[in-house]
């Protein structure tokens, strides 16, 4: 975002009014930041809310690592923006939106997150076998002073047609079961590069809503304790491990500081949809063996070429 948008953003005569209130009040009652060791309890919550929060996931390297990788991505991605307009909404971007292949596999932060132990171990658990699959390294980041909420939504839907869902695989002619009657068909794993807080835009996440086949509120529709169902406070170096379907959504970023989440997607091993290749096959060889049996699925099919590169539109 420009300066001249930041300053206008500051000058709204609600955002005193606003930053007060949502240090006063947002955040999820009683949430807690589970131990890398506690993976039981870490998946009895994930199977009952939809979500569940790691700490210390990170060791202190690997999140130095993430940071300069995501500084250099936000870079990138800004300066095709002067404007500040997003790809997710004014001050909104997708990292894998803003990569030609939709996904930022071919950055070293985002290879060295494939092996990271607490997220394997908890994954392993959570899908119970070690036969899941690297879907995409993606995530989002918000920029300082974007005022606005992001509508609620699902990372994903059933198939309509190739046009409206190209990467929806999901598909029952009877009608009578959803992606939201099965078990997970994908996880996302966000790691936090930086502190959480109620003022840099923390995500918001509804609990028990993976399952509901209820519409998902519009912003004027949305209840209040929806809006201030956020995941914080949390710390660097934490993950975020998520159903794909259950209901979330960005905040306003009221802080001097870009709020990034990086993530990576794994299908469950009976699930798979469309993949775009993320990774050269260069790279993918220099992975140790376990991210190769992560990652397989991204490397192009022999004679395909493999370009990425920023973009704020994604093909």
């Amino acid at each position: 975002m420009n300066e001249d948008s930041r300053a206008t953003s500051r000058s709204k005569p609600d955002f005193e009014a606003t930053k007060a209130y949502l240090e006063a009040h947002s955040g999820i009652q009683g949430l807690k930041v589970l131990p890398p060791e506690a993976v039981d309890e870490a998946v009895t919550q994930f199977h009952r809310d939809g979500f569940v929060v790691i700490g210390q996931a990170l060791d202190a390297e690997q999140l130095e690592i993430l940071k300069l990788g995501v500084e250099q991505a936000v870079a990138e991605i800004v300066a095709l923006d002067p404007k500040g307009k997003g790809n997710r909404g004014p001050g909104r971007y997708s990292f894998g939106g803003s990569s030609l292949s939709r996904s930022q596999l071919h950055r070293p932060a985002w290879q060295m997150l494939l092996s990271v132990e607490p997220m394997q171990r908890m994954l392993d658990a959570m899908f119970g076998c070690q036969d899941y699959r690297l879907r995409a390294a993606s995530g989002d980041f918000c920029m300082p002073m974007t005022m606005d909420y992001q509508r609620l939504h699902s990372d994903v839907r059933d198939w309509v047609d190739a046009e409206t869902t190209p990467f929806s695989a999901f598909y029952d002619p009877s009608g009578r079961l959803s992606l939201r009657d099965l078990p997970c068909p994908y996880i996302c794993v966000n790691f936090l590069p930086q502190d959480i807080h109620a003022l840099n835009g923390p995500t918001r996440q509804i609990p028990g809503s993976q399952k509901s086949r209820a519409p998902i509120p519009r912003l004027e529709q949305e209840p209040e304790w929806m809006r201030l169902s956020t995941v914080t406070p949390v710390p660097a170096g934490s993950m975020m491990i998520r159903d794909v379907r259950a209901w979330h959504g960005g905040t306003p970023n009221l802080s001097n500081e870009v709020r990034a989440i990086p993530n990576l997607e794994f299908y469950a091993p009976w699930f798979r949809e469309p993949i775009v290749p993320g990774i050269s096959i260069d790279d993918f060889k220099k992975l140790p063996p376990r991210a190769q049996q992560l990652a397989e699925l991204c490397v192009p099919a022999s004679g395909e070429t493999f370009i990425t590169g920023p973009t704020l539109k994604a093909p």
